[in-house]
């Protein structure tokens, strides 16, 4: 059984930081993605990352959000530094080569 379970989301104020894990179980990771969903937003992309550590970012993120990948842990980070209230969302971790996604972990930055 697939199974892919974000972690690592709360209440932040702005200018804070989180990292979000998902851990993949009943699958081994080729490239994994981390998206997101605003409420009244559609779904987006925040970044990919391969197993050789080949990444793509969002390019309005990529000078706050890092994309990392434990290949032996099975396990996809996303560091998210100076944390802004439009970063506020549901965040989804995707394996990109089989299309599953996790059910997603709250972030939300508010003061």
């Amino acid at each position: 059984q697939v199974q892919l379970v974000e972690s690592g989301g709360g209440l932040v104020q702005p200018g804070e930081s989180l990292r979000l894990s998902c851990v993949a179980s009943g699958i081994r990771i080729y490239t994994m993605g981390w998206y997101r969903q605003a409420p009244g937003k559609q779904r987006e992309l925040v970044a990919t990352i391969t197993r050789f550590r080949s990444r793509n970012y969002a390019d309005s993120l990529k000078d706050r959000f890092t994309i990392s990948i434990d290949n032996a842990k099975n396990t996809v980070y996303l560091e998210m530094n100076s944390l802004k209230p439009e970063d506020t969302a549901v965040y989804y971790c995707h394996a990109e080569s089989t299309d599953y996604w996790g059910r997603g972990t709250q972030v939300t930055v508010s003061s």
